[in-house]
């Protein structure tokens, strides 16, 4: 749309606003009444988008999430926002592109309103120009010649650069509207006409007909003739309009406005300066919390600064209105930061009247990475007696979680398929299976965290080591997986990590009770804040941009959540598979009786896994043979639906439905078959089509057998065994936080092992790099020296 903007609207309204061109552009009228209002254009026949978004005025939302529902929005342009760096001139790309979202927001059915600086800036760039061509004639007429002296320009007064610009700003505003078929009228005001009541209610009157006809009121003070602002000069209860920011709050309320966007150079309030070292941007800030935040100097421009915005966004406020400060001026986010607002994002800062009843997701962060050191800092020992400590727990609270399941179940009838239901359920023989698998790990963490992994002596008395630490604050995000919390904790307790973990909510009574009592096994050696359970309203594209506090995200769910988390994390590694599409290949020297135990075990136990066969790859030898047969008997059987491939459906008279695509994931009894003509073909096509999660395949013949087991780039490949193997208890590891089809670091089901790193311990004496220089006293030596025995047992 941008490009539209400048080719059907700024070249022309170029020619006639830049400075120098026509200067009839200033004998436009400079001061409009509130009721005398300048039409734009005609109304627009073009339908918009009509969403409910109907609410009673009155108390300002709570929760970002509740943004959505704003009906009356008000978006107030700081200075640094609409100017040039050079603040002579506006930034004419930044303005299209809140000009774009603003009109998106309007075809919705929602009443926007801008509040704009912008009018000094664009009307220094004209004076300035009119001021050096005036002074180039009057020099050249009295030098009688064409060479010019350097010429100063005077500094301008603003309320002559107002005066100059406002027409001149809105007739760009007009340009760009009317790319979206969208009015819009401008309205300049002072203080008085919010003081004096008529004048008031003549204000009022003219904004509510403009919004009743789906006109933009485009709202400013009058530079041009309003005096300078009085310190101290606000009314007990009234806000006096002194800049932008007042009249921005004072006009979202006086409008019962839902919403009030106020964009300026930075990304929000910060407890500190932004820029100091210490400085954290604040997401919710709450009345009364001023006390905590240390103001800077204002903007480099416009008349308030961020102590000005805070004050006026307190007050509106408590007018009713919801407040959103945000940067407008960042490349990467000002093409949707108003939307990103209005949907609920976690952008800026947030002006709320409701404090959580637990701590900010943020503190979370922080209480998990304070939490995850101390344990790191526990012996093997304390760690593992953690850990079965929660095992017990699992077994002696077995009626409570149970009870807690029943509820989570209840509530998810007829909203959750089956699948998903059967993964949401609990039962005695899983919870006994969970508190085998955790003591296993218990076992295993004896000496994973701390354990030399090299020596080396690098010189006399100066000696390396590499040793395993954990690898810091691990955000484990899962859907339906109850089962999948007291696993996750019990990896992160062995491996000395902190945790973030957060469930859906339609386990929400389960991860409860589950999640209390990894607290209560903490707690026998101090270390409960060490894990987490997200409860606040976090979407989980916000978690993955707390960069600061998480090192790591593994997400537990269906493909598309894997998907959105890794599209989503920006600056954070992600563990993970976005596919389980894991093939079986029967080769032409298969065992009958066990390519169907193979086929069965992988598809039918349980479909929904992520380790389940998703494509069967028959060699064409075995077509319309006893064991082709055999195979499809038993799938009809067992209900499994067949799709066809190309080159299976080729071969039969009457096929079963063709398939869509041969890189699908059913998560159900659906199966894919298609024909090969040997091994080679059936790697080709694991290559083409396969997610590298896990695949098998069946045969007597070894060397076959190992050709495909060292030439199949997966993370798990098989050789008569069934793909549901491919999981961190029956590997041994005692549970997994999800199988990685990643190439770096950790691959396939990811155990103690994967959530480690390392760290270089080097010890000497007083030793400095100049004495192994070509003079110095000293040589390197780089031995290698042995490695502490691992224990095994």
């Amino acid at each position: 749309m941008l490009s539209q903007v400048y080719r059907s609207g700024f070249q022309a309204f170029r020619q006639r606003l830049l400075p120098g061109v026509q200067s009839t552009a200033l004998s436009r009228s400079h001061r409009v009444q509130p009721s005398a209002i300048r039409h734009v254009r005609s109304w627009s026949n073009i339908p918009f988008i009509t969403v409910p978004l109907s609410r009673t005025h009155g108390k300002s939302f709570a929760h970002r999430s509740e943004l959505k529902h704003a009906k009356r929005i008000v978006v107030k342009l700081g200075s640094a926002v609409v100017t040039r760096g050079d603040e002579c001139g506006l930034a004419l790309g930044r303005l299209a592109s809140i000009v774009e979202q603003v009109s998106v927001l309007q075809n919705q059915g929602r009443e926007m309103m801008l509040v704009t600086s912008g009018a000094v800036a664009f009307g220094k760039q004209r004076l300035r120009h009119e001021i050096l061509l005036s002074q180039s004639v009057r020099q050249a007429l009295h030098s009688g010649q064409n060479q010019l002296k350097e010429m100063a320009i005077p500094v301008l007064e603003a309320r002559a650069c107002a005066a100059a610009g406002q027409s001149g700003l809105m007739a760009l505003y007009e340009a760009m509207f009317t790319q979206y078929s969208i009015c819009a009228a401008q309205i300049l005001v002072t203080n008085l006409d919010f003081h004096d009541e008529q004048k008031r209610r003549n204000l009022n009157g003219t904004l509510h007909e403009l919004l009743r006809m789906n006109i933009v009121p485009i709202v400013n003070t009058n530079d041009a003739v309003v005096p300078p602002a009085e310190p101290n000069s606000d009314l007990q209860g009234v806000i006096s309009v002194k800049d932008n920011d007042s009249l921005a709050a004072r006009l979202a309320v006086e409008m019962k406005t839902d919403l009030l966007i106020v964009l300026s150079d930075v990304e929000g309030l910060f407890d500190s300066p932004p820029g100091s070292d210490d400085a954290k941007l604040i997401d919710i800030f709450y009345p009364g919390d001023q006390q905590s935040v240390t103001f800077g100097t204002k903007s480099r421009v416009g008349m308030g600064g961020m102590e000005a915005k805070v004050k006026a966004a307190l007050w509106a406020l408590q007018g009713g209105t919801s407040v959103v400060i945000a940067n407008g001026t960042h490349p990467k986010v000002s093409g949707h930061v108003i939307t990103d607002i209005v949907e609920g994002k976690k952008v800026g800062t947030f002006f709320s009247e409701v404090k959580p009843a637990g701590p900010t997701v943020e503190q979370q962060g922080e209480m998990a990475r304070a939490g995850g050191r101390m344990l790191a800092t526990l012996e093997p020992e304390q760690r593992a007696e953690i850990i079965h400590h929660l095992a017990d727990l699992l077994t002696d609270q077995r009626d409570e979680i149970l009870l807690a399941n029943k509820k989570d179940l209840e509530e998810a009838e007829g909203r959750l398929a089956a699948p998903l239901l059967k993964r949401l359920s609990l039962s005695t023989s899983k919870l006994n299976s969970l508190a085998i698998g955790l003591r296993q790990i218990a076992a295993s963490s004896q000496d994973s965290v701390g354990r030399v992994l090299r020596r080396t002596r690098i010189a006399k008395n100066l000696e390396l080591e590499q040793v395993t630490v954990p690898i810091g604050v691990l955000l484990v995000i899962f859907e339906s997986r109850p089962d999948c919390l007291p696993q996750v904790a019990a990896l992160a307790i062995a491996s000395g990590n902190g945790l973030l973990l957060k469930g859906g909510k339609e386990a929400t009574h389960s991860n409860r009770i589950l999640h209390l009592l990894a607290q209560e096994a903490l707690s026998i050696h101090g270390v409960k804040e060490a894990i987490q359970l997200v409860n606040t309203r976090e979407e989980v594209e916000d978690l993955c941009r707390l960069d600061k506090m998480i090192d790591l995200i593994i997400p537990r769910g269906s493909s598309q959540l894997v998907r959105d988390i890794q599209k989503a994390a920006k600056g954070i590694p992600v563990m993970g598979h976005s596919e389980g599409i894991c093939h079986m290949y029967v080769d032409s020297e298969a065992s009958v009786d066990k390519a169907t135990r193979l086929v069965r075990d992988s598809k039918c136990e349980y479909p929904a896994a992520c380790n389940a066969l998703e494509t069967l790859l028959i060699h064409r030898d075995l077509l319309r043979t006893p064991l082709f047969d055999q195979i499809i008997d038993m799938l009809r059987v067992e209900q499994v639906k067949i799709h066809a491939g190309p080159k299976f459906a080729s071969y039969l008279t009457f096929s079963p439905s063709e398939v869509k695509s041969l890189r699908t994931e059913y998560g159900d009894l659906e199966l894919c078959i298609e024909v090969v003509d040997s091994v080679q073909e059936a790697i080709d096509h694991i290559h083409k089509y396969g997610s590298s999660h896990t695949d098998v395949i069946v045969t007597e013949n070894e060397k076959t057998a190992e050709f495909f087991l060292q030439h199949v780039d997966s993370a798990c490949v098989f050789w008569n065994a069934s793909t549901r193997f491919s999981d961190g208890y029956r590997f041994g590891l005692g549970a997994e936080v999800g199988i990685s089809t990643s190439r770096i670091h950790a691959r396939g089901p990811v155990g103690l092992e994967g959530l480690l790193t390392t760290k270089w311990l080097l010890r000497g004496q007083d030793h400095v790099v100049s004495d192994f220089s070509e003079h110095g006293s000293l040589k390197y030596l780089h031995e290698n020296l042995p490695v502490p025995q691992r224990n095994t047992n």
